[in-house]
C-alpha cells in the first residue's frame, strides 16, 4: 500500500491544455500573485518601489487580491501584522529594495514577537548585481537578506522564475507553522519583470504541520498538577493565538487553579471568573503569589521581562512550561519544557488529569486582587481609571482595540478587562493606528479602535490619508500630553528632570480635518460619549483627549 505522501494526482486533460498554452502578457510578478491567490490570500499590503513594480502591476491585473497601500513601509508592515492577528491568515506584504525593505524591520520585529504570520516579498537588484557582480544599482545592499535573518522565521531566495511558486509556498507554510511568524522572500527585479511562459499557478499545497506534545511529558505535568497544593496557571499569548481559551478554562475549572493572563495573553481567561487573577503582572502582590506556587503551569509564554516583573520573579516551586517556540522553553527559568501548540497541550492535559478539589482557591484569588486594589486606591489615580473606564464603556463588545506604547496602554495591559492588541512584544512606537487599519481590512463588519499618545501619533499621522482613501471604519483616540509621557516619567524618576521628551505637536483636530477625517476634541468627562459617537459613525474619525496621565506604582 502506498503512503499518502507517495500519492501523486495526475493532471486532468483540461489542466494539461492550460499548462501547455499559458495566456500571454504574464511576468514573474504574475507567478508571485498567482501562487499567493492559489494558497488562499485575499489581500496584499505594501508600498511600490522601482524594483518591485512587477509585483504591483501583477496585483493590478489580478481580480482575486485586494491591494491596500500605506504611506510608509513600516506602517504597511504593522497593518499586515494586525491583519494576520485578527484573521489568522497569512498577510502578504510587498515592498521594494534597500530602504523600502529595511523600513519594514521594526514591523517585522513586532510580528515576530507577537507570532503574526506576515509573508513579505521584497525585490532585489537585478541578478547581474548579486553575489559580487555588477555594482552601482539604486537601493543596492551588499547582502539584503542578511538584515532580515535575525528578525524573521525563515528567508527564501529566488533567482529564476521557476523557483517562485515553490519559494512562496515554502514561505507560506513557514509563516503558518507554529509558532506563527513573519517570513522573507527575495526576488530580483529582472526576474519579476521578465515575460514568462511557465504555466499559470492554479493551486499550491503549503499545509503546516501540527506540533503535538510528547505524551510522557504531559503525563508528568498532569501528575504534578493533580498533587499540587498551590498550583497557578500563567496564560500567555500562545493560548490566544492557538484559540485555546475554552480549553484553558476547562482545565482551570477541572483543577480549581487560579489563572493569571500575561499582557500578551489578555482574553485567554474570563476577567471576572472566580479563579481569575486578571493581569496585574507588575504588582508585587501578584508576583509574590506566583512565587509561592508549588507548581506553576506556564502556557504560551516565555516568562520574559514584562511577564516576570522585569526579571524579579523568583519561583520557589516546580515550573511546567508549554510553548510552540522551542527557543523560549527554559530560557529564563528551569522547567519541565513541553514543546507543543498550546491548544493540543491543553487538550492532552484535559484528557489526562483527574478532578482536583480546592475550595479555597477563589478566596486566595480575591485576597490578591483586594491587595492590588488597595494599593491603587492609595495613589490618587482617579483620572487614569476614569479615562480607561470611559474607553471600555464606549467600545462595542466585539470591536478590537490596538494600543501604542503610551501611558494609557500600560494601564490597559494591567487593567483592561479582556483582549487587546499592542506593540508590547517589540515595543516600537507608531503601531496602533496602521495596525487598526489592517484589522479593519480583515474584518469590516465591526469598528476598530486605535489608542496613541501624541508622540506615537506623529509616527503614523500620514495614514489618515490611507484610512480616508480606503474608507476604513477606524476611530483613533489620541491622548495629548505634550510629549513622550512615559519617558518623561522614567527620566524624572531617574534623573530629577526629563530631556528630549517635550514635543511641539500639531492641532490634531485641524490636521485630521485637512485629510477629510472627522475629529473632535474631548475631555475626561465627555470622553465616553464622544468616543462612542465616533465609533458608531461610519468611516475614519479622530478623538483628541488633552490629558496628562500618570503610571501606577506597583510596589
Amino acid at each position: 500500500m502506498p503512503h499518502d505522501h507517495d500519492l501523486v494526482l495526475s493532471p486532468t486533460p483540461r489542466q494539461i491544455e492550460a499548462a501547455l498554452n499559458p495566456p500571454p502578457g504574464r511576468t514573474g510578478g504574475d507567478l508571485v500573485v498567482e501562487t499567493l491567490a492559489g494558497l488562499g490570500a485575499s489581500t496584499v499590503f505594501g508600498l511600490p518601489g522601482q524594483h518591485a513594480l512587477g509585483l504591483f502591476d501583477a496585483v493590478r491585473r489580478c481580480d482575486l487580491l485586494r491591494y491596500v497601500g500605506l504611506r510608509t513601509e513600516q506602517n504597511a508592515g504593522f497593518a499586515a501584522d494586525a491583519y494576520g492577528r485578527v484573521s489568522g491568515e497569512v498577510a502578504p506584504l510587498f515592498v521594494s529594495t534597500g530602504p523600502g525593505a529595511l523600513m519594514t524591520l521594526p514591523a517585522l520585529q513586532e510580528a515576530a514577537a507577537a507570532s503574526a504570520p506576515v509573508l513579505m516579498v521584497a525585490s532585489q537588484v537585478p541578478v547581474a548585481g548579486l553575489g559580487g557582480g555588477r555594482h552601482g544599482y539604486l537601493h543596492e545592499l551588499r547582502d539584503q537578506q542578511a538584515a532580515f535573518r535575525d528578525v524573521v522565521k525563515s528567508v527564501h531566495t529566488v533567482r529564476t522564475q521557476s523557483q517562485i511558486p515553490s519559494a512562496i509556498a515554502a514561505a507560506w507554510e513557514s509563516a503558518l507553522s507554529v509558532p506563527h511568524g513573519p517570513v522573507y522572500v527575495e526576488i530580483p527585479q529582472d526576474v519579476l519583470l521578465a515575460p514568462t511562459a511557465l504555466p499559470v499557478v492554479t493551486a499550491a499545497d503549503a499545509t503546516p504541520h501540527e506540533l503535538v506534545p510528547r505524551p510522557e511529558l504531559t503525563a508528568v505535568a498532569a501528575d504534578l498538577l493533580e498533587k499540587a497544593e498551590r498550583p497557578v496557571i500563567v496564560a500567555g499569548g500562545g493560548v490566544v493565538r492557538a484559540d485555546a481559551a475554552g480549553k484553558l478554562r476547562a482545565l482551570a475549572e477541572k483543577l480549581n487553579v487560579p489563572v493569571v493572563c500575561t499582557y500578551g495573553g489578555k482574553g485567554a481567561f474570563p476577567w471576572q471568573h472566580p479563579l481569575s487573577l486578571q493581569s496585574w503582572m507588575e504588582d508585587r502582590h501578584l508576583t509574590a503569589f506566583l512565587e509561592d506556587a508549588d507548581v506553576l503551569l506556564v502556557v504560551g509564554s516565555g516568562l520574559g521581562e514584562l511577564s516576570s516583573n522585569y526579571h524579579t520573579f523568583a519561583p520557589r516551586g516546580r515550573i511546567v512550561q508549554v510553548d510552540a517556540d522551542a527557543g523560549t522553553l527554559e530560557a529564563n527559568h528551569p522547567a519541565l519544557g513541553i514543546h507543543a501548540d498550546a491548544r493540543l497541550a491543553l487538550q492532552a492535559l484535559l484528557e489526562t488529569v483527574r478532578d482536583r478539589a480546592d475550595e479555597k482557591a477563589p478566596d486566595r484569588v480575591a485576597e490578591v486582587l483586594a491587595a492590588v486594589r488597595a494599593r491603587l486606591d492609595g495613589q490618587e489615580l482617579a483620572l487614569e481609571q476614569q479615562v480607561l473606564a470611559a474607553v471600555r464603556d464606549a467600545l462595542p463588545a466585539k470591536a478590537p482595540s490596538f494600543w501604542d506604547m503610551t501611558i494609557l496602554a500600560y494601564w490597559a495591559w494591567a487593567a483592561w478587562p479582556g483582549a487587546l492588541h499592542s506593540a508590547q512584544g517589540a515595543g516600537g512606537l507608531g503601531y496602533a493606528y496602521p495596525a487598526a487599519l489592517g484589522a479593519a481590512v480583515a474584518d469590516p463588519t465591526t469598528p476598530v479602535l486605535a489608542v496613541s499618545g501624541d508622540g506615537g501619533a506623529l509616527y503614523s499621522i500620514a495614514e489618515l490619508a490611507t484610512a480616508q482613501q480606503e474608507s476604513l471604519d477606524v476611530t483613533w483616540l489620541i491622548v495629548d500630553d505634550g510629549g513622550y509621557g512615559i519617558l518623561r516619567e522614567y527620566m524624572t524618576d531617574a534623573y530629577g528632570e526629563p530631556a528630549g521628551t517635550e514635543l511641539t505637536r500639531p492641532d490634531f483636530v485641524a490636521l485630521a480635518g485637512s485629510f477629510g477625517v472627522s475629529a473632535v476634541r474631548t475631555s475626561p468627562e465627555a470622553l465616553s460619549e464622544d468616543l462612542a459617537a465616533a465609533l458608531a459613525a461610519p468611516g475614519p474619525s479622530v478623538v483628541v483627549l488633552p490629558a496628562r496621565l500618570r503610571m501606577f506604582a506597583s510596589s
